[in-house]
């Protein structure tokens, strides 16, 4: 069994082209990322997939290894496959991933991630053979969130298995405001561990009805039957998804040098 920590890094972008080679605090964003998620002490490899050679490049400048993946793959969750079929036929020579390996998708904008994080949803799907995924979730703390369908809501059942994810206010109260104080109320962060048997079956799988409704990826496996755990965390995410993200991300790292 292997861990896989894989990074999706197109060129490619409607708001911010580019973004991956986007300088910040002298490197490359890409490049943090993969400096941030080679401290999760779970992986055995960490790799970016990206469909641009000057990604690849500049990720291999500082030290990381990425594959190439096409540019027509219709989703990140197709790309971190890819990735992983082809690194484990130039590593291994093999023709796929294991059944049991476990792939992190880590998001390529987010040069904060927390390594721990990383560790915690690779561990959760290796320790128990129940769940098909994990991800993570966190606090929504005001009504601008809880409204925004940029903010992904999720809703979980006892054993902390993921019931439903929205863009629409869920769960909704009948009579009075949400009470953002003791947790009912939580955002998704855009991170996932797959199993490898499950991520097979998912890309052979067309997006199902409520996946292009809510253009929810993920709505694909809760769809499929999948078990998904889910894991409470206090860390926000920090993403570049703007310019003037990456200039206030970039004082971050400018003070962590």
């Amino acid at each position: 069994m292997k861990i896989y920590g894989i990074i999706p890094a197109r060129y490619a972008s409607s708001r911010f082209p580019g973004k991956p080679l986007a300088i910040l605090a002298g490197k490359p964003l890409v490049a943090w990322v993969v400096e941030a998620v080679k401290k999760a002490a779970s992986l055995d490899a960490v790799i970016v997939a990206t469909d641009d050679e000057r990604i690849a490049e500049a990720v291999r400048n500082h030290g990381g290894e990425a594959v190439m993946t096409p540019s027509a793959l219709p989703s990140g969750t197709d790309r971190i496959a890819c990735a992983a079929r082809v690194y484990a036929a130039e590593k291994f020579g093999k023709s796929d991933f294991d059944d049991d390996d476990i792939i992190v998708n880590i998001q390529g904008d987010e040069p904060l991630i927390d390594p721990v994080l990383v560790d915690n949803l690779a561990m959760r799907l290796r320790l128990d053979s129940r769940f098909d995924m994990a991800t993570a979730v966190t606090p929504i703390k005001n009504m601008r969130d809880y409204e925004a369908k940029s903010v992904v809501k999720v809703v979980t059942a006892r054993d902390g298995t993921a019931l439903y994810f929205s863009r629409a206010p869920i769960p909704l109260p009948r009579d009075d405001a949400p009470d953002f104080t003791y947790g009912l109320y939580v955002r998704h962060l855009g991170i996932y561990a797959y199993r490898g048997a499950f991520l097979k079956r998912y890309i052979e799988e067309p997006p199902c009805a409520l996946e292009l409704s809510e253009k929810l990826e993920q709505l694909r496996a809760l769809w499929m039957g999948a078990k998904i755990a889910i894991l409470p965390t206090e860390d926000e995410g920090v993403g570049v998804d703007t310019p003037e993200d990456a200039e206030r991300v970039a004082k971050i790292l400018e003070l962590r040098k």
